[in-house]
């Protein structure tokens, strides 16, 4: 009887296990059934092209942009840190066509370092290594966008129309959109925009340019001033890439971090945490991408604690690279990292004059940080402003993020 009633215990265990892992089995078909519809299904409906291992892992992004100023000290393969290289940039005209000319003659460089193949090596190593091409339109004039904006669905035409063959000609895939106005927006003014970046939606051909960004500034999240309005935009466009730096820059009235961690309400006065807390209020997890820079800023300053009073004038941009230069270089120089901002600063007196030099700049560890929020979150992804300006190991932590 005890062997009997060990075999029957013994198959009953059996049984037993094999009814778990059927069900292990249908429950993780059922898993990559669902991940196959979101991310295969959906998306081929509307003419996307998806890989297979993006069926079973959606691919977090990671966006360089890359400025033709900074074409010069770019690497020439990025492949390892991003998924998207986007050429920054071509500027948009008052009258929606794409500015070619600043004055008679005199080419606007954008435009010009597309034309004459400067940028052409990094594209080819682009499309090589299997990195999409995203193509930034911008514009920063706030008379030119006013006047853009008068009749806002005659404009987004023109810019279709103009940019959709250069696009197809180079291979960029994406169309992002940078559109800064500086002053203050009118209620006429955001509804304007919204029908501007809607008459753009409506007018590409999906089959040519498959994806639209726009960048939004962090204030705008918080701020119903804004020429953009991220609640009525987002459903118009398939990224947002809030632009979570700048919180302190070259005009700022004391020194301190380009994108704070934290530290809003206390010793700053908002931070990139609370930006993407904001934007995820009105944009979904999945279409929001952060942008994190490769910059800081340096300031002299009339004392030697962080958040002195600047001297006005005095601001400057300082990349990632250079900042490491100076560590490297100035031998009463040393790095400070902020457990509030996750940000470094050097503060040091120049032995000749007698001044303070305050620079807060960004580092790996930083950028790390900027990457597990990121994480943390469940956002779309990560873009990077800007290529070119980062030095030895900042990059580092984006090696891992998109794989």
């Amino acid at each position: 009887m005890k062997h009997l009633f060990a075999y029957d215990s013994l198959r009953y265990s059996l049984m037993k296990g094999k009814t778990i892992l059927i069900v292990l089995i249908l429950l993780t078909l059922i898993f990559a059934g669902f991940l196959a519809v979101r991310n295969y299904l959906l998306p081929k409906m509307s003419g996307e092209n998806v890989s297979l291992i993006n069926i079973l892992i959606p691919r977090r992004e990671a966006i360089g942009f890359l400025p033709y100023w900074l074409i010069s000290r770019a690497q020439s393969d990025y492949s390892k840190y991003i998924t998207t290289l986007t050429y920054f940039s071509l500027t948009v005209d008052g009258d929606g066509t794409i500015q070619k000319y600043t004055n008679p003659g005199e080419s606007e460089p954008g435009y010009l370092a597309l034309n004459n193949g400067k940028i052409n090596p990094f594209l080819d190593s682009a499309r090589q290594k299997g990195v999409d091409l995203s193509l930034a339109v911008f514009s920063g004039n706030d008379e030119t966008i006013t006047k853009m904006l008068e009749n806002p669905e005659t404009s987004a035409k023109k810019l279709i129309r103009e940019v959709t063959p250069i696009m197809e000609k180079y291979g960029f895939t994406d169309l992002n959109l940078d559109i800064e106005q500086v002053k203050e927006a009118s209620p006429e003014a955001r509804a304007k925009f919204t029908r501007f970046i809607q008459a753009v939606k409506n007018n590409l051909d999906v089959k040519r340019v498959k994806s639209l960004s726009i960048d939004i500034t962090a204030s705008a999240f918080i701020k119903k001033t804004n020429l953009c309005d991220p609640i009525a935009l987002t459903p118009l466009v398939d990224k947002v890439i809030l632009m979570a730096y700048d919180y302190h820059y070259v005009g700022s009235y004391v020194t301190g971090p380009v994108a704070p961690e934290g530290g809003a309400g206390t010793v700053s006065e908002f931070d990139t945490r609370t930006a993407v807390e904001a934007a995820l209020e009105m944009v979904p997890p999945k279409k929001l991408i952060l942008g994190v820079p490769l910059y800081g800023y340096g300031w002299e300053t009339i004392g030697s604690i962080p958040r002195s009073a600047v001297i006005p004038g005095s601001g400057f941009v300082i990349s990632n690279a250079k900042a490491e230069n100076l560590l490297s270089s100035c031998a009463t120089c040393s790095a400070e990292f902020d457990d509030i901002d996750k940000e470094n600063h050097i503060i040091y007196k120049d032995q000749d004059t007698g001044t303070y030099y305050q620079i807060f700049y960004p580092d790996k560890q930083a950028a790390q940080y900027k990457v597990n929020l990121a994480k943390e979150q469940s956002l779309g992804g990560i873009a990077l402003w800007a290529l070119g300006y980062e030095g030895k190991t900042i990059l580092d932590p984006l090696s891992s993020y998109h794989n």
